[in-house]
């Protein structure tokens, strides 16, 4: 076994650890004879070939698509100047958004990234408190809602929320449990990070290009409106305006902003594991010196090359889903308002269904991604792998009881809620000409949650990045995380002793 300077590899201890899990003094424990070379299996020396490259055409060819309607939309609005409006005021064409709603989701895209960045730091300074009260807001939620649609009388929806409401009370106390293992492997990688500033590079880089995308979006939907809604004056005589191709268009710019903010997260994702994380697993710390050089440029070039294929095609099975799913949820909005409770049971059925595909694809694709990056595989042949990896070492049952993902993703959901308030108290108090009806409430405040959610999502996927990779390695060579982080690893193999069997405890 060799490192990257030829000399035997050893894994060895990170230096400056957190006292609760720093690594033991001396030479490692018995068993750490038989370590994997880090360079195993073509690992972090992938072949030099473009992978999946129908899903790279597909990506570049829908991204070609919102970039040419994107101009055109853009391009008359601005002839038009934006159809007026401004902060705070009541001006505008009255006829449909304008420069009003773009300034209120610019300030929205503001809020979002510096409500990602306080959440991200309060989480490593309060891990175990932000856990519980993440759990404990699950519970609020549900019942918030199940009592909403039992006081409007929607029976079908408070019937469904009432059984998710007491499976979430009865799932705390087993969650509650685990928190304390949650809490660790997310200091651990934080603390990685901490010696890895490129972790918090990538992370904020993804951030600022999901930002930049994300106000993007938002003066293209502006202008789509702006453009092809009936009545407006830059349709001329309005033969090629209707509200049908508002919807179509409006539908393919929000198709593609969600694929688009996912292969952004993913590559990440795929940079961060295959180059920090995945090389302080493997390699050891970077000050002992058995770390590649640039090992973040280097991952960062093969995710956004080689790979982007194969990101984009794990990538487009979850848009597809959250795009089925908000269709069902428009099909049981309408059934609802035409009075058929029928309807409206088996779409919020077929809803919650797919809802919860979606999660255990966007769960599972983690691990395919972590593969990708690490040995630069196609998606088919990294998702069967990492279904191997978590199968055969049991990880599987780890991964669901990890609380990280949890927490992270409902700090998302807590920004994009945020967002939406926000957005919904500017229009509120502005009374802005287009909406004095109130018309646009809905999507105004529906842009605005996708905006605050995709950021903080963007940014967690930097920490997610490394709870997974570790759960890869440990699944692949547990015995180096016993002498990386000892208390995690004995912390897991007391949880978990069919994970890590025939590893000594350290």
């Amino acid at each position: 076994m060799s490192n990257a300077k030829g000399g035997p590899y050893v894994p060895g201890p990170t230096p400056n650890y957190a006292p609760q899990y720093a690594p033991p003094a001396g030479p490692p424990p018995s068993g750490y004879g038989d370590q994997k070379s880090p360079y195993e299996g073509d690992r972090f020396r992938p072949r030099k070939r473009i992978n999946d490259p129908l899903f790279l055409i597909f990506f570049l060819l829908q991204f070609a698509g919102f970039i040419a309607l994107s101009g055109i939309a853009l391009g008359q609005w601005v002839k038009n100047g934006g159809l007026g409006g401004g902060v705070g005021g009541s001006t505008g064409t009255g006829v449909t958004l304008d420069y009003h709603t773009v300034i209120l989701l610019l300030f929205v895209t503001a809020a979002a990234l510096v409500l990602s960045t306080i959440y991200l730091i309060l989480t490593r300074f309060f891990t175990r408190l932000i856990m519980h009260i993440t759990l404990i807001l699950a519970i609020v939620l549900n019942i918030g809602i199940c009592v909403y649609y039992w006081t409007t009388h929607y029976w079908s929806g408070a019937i469904i929320f009432t059984i998710i409401a007491l499976f979430s009370i009865f799932a705390y106390f087993g969650y509650r449990a685990r928190i304390p293992l949650a809490s660790l492997l997310l200091q651990v990688v934080m603390d990685v990070a901490k010696h890895h500033w490129s972790v918090y590079t990538v992370a904020f880089v993804a951030l600022i290009v999901q930002a930049a995308w994300s106000v993007w979006y938002t003066f293209s939907i502006i202008a789509i409106y702006a453009k092809w809604t009936p009545g407006n004056p830059s349709c001329g005589s309005g033969s090629s305006c209707s509200s049908s191709k508002v919807a179509g268009l409006i539908f393919y710019a929000t198709f593609s902003y969600l694929w688009t903010s996912q292969v952004i997260g993913n590559v990440a994702l795929a940079t961060l594991a295959g180059g920090p994380f995945g090389s302080w697993y493997y390699f050891g710390p970077r000050e002992q010196g058995t770390m590649p050089r640039h090992p973040t440029l280097s991952s960062f070039g093969r995710a956004s090359t080689l790979s982007l294929g194969s990101i984009a095609f794990g990538s487009l099975i979850v848009t597809l889903l959250d795009v089925i799913r908000l269709i069902l949820n428009a099909i049981r909005n309408n059934a609802n308002e035409n009075g058929h409770p029928v309807e409206v049971c088996l779409a919020c059925c077929a809803e919650c269904i797919v809802g919860c595909i979606e999660g255990l694809v966007q769960y599972f694709n983690r691990y395919a991604y972590i593969e990708i990056a690490l040995y630069g595989k196609p998606y088919m042949q990294a998702a069967q792998s990492a279904w191997h990896l978590l199968r055969d070492r049991g990880v599987d049952a780890l991964v669901n009881d990890s609380l990280v993902g949890m927490t992270l993703t409902w700090g998302a959901y807590a920004i994009g809620l945020i967002c939406s308030l926000f957005a919904y108290l500017y229009l509120r108090y502005t009374h802005p000409s287009y909406n004095d009806d109130g018309q646009y409430t809905a999507p105004v405040l529906l842009f605005a949650f996708l905006i605050g959610l995709q950021c903080m999502m963007t940014l967690s996927s930097a920490i997610q990045a490394g709870v997974s990779t570790i759960f890869v390695g440990l699944g692949e060579d547990p015995q180096v995380l016993a002498y990386r982080a000892p208390a995690l690893f004995n912390l897991i193999a007391a949880t978990y002793p069919q994970v890590v069997q025939g590893v000594p405890r350290v």
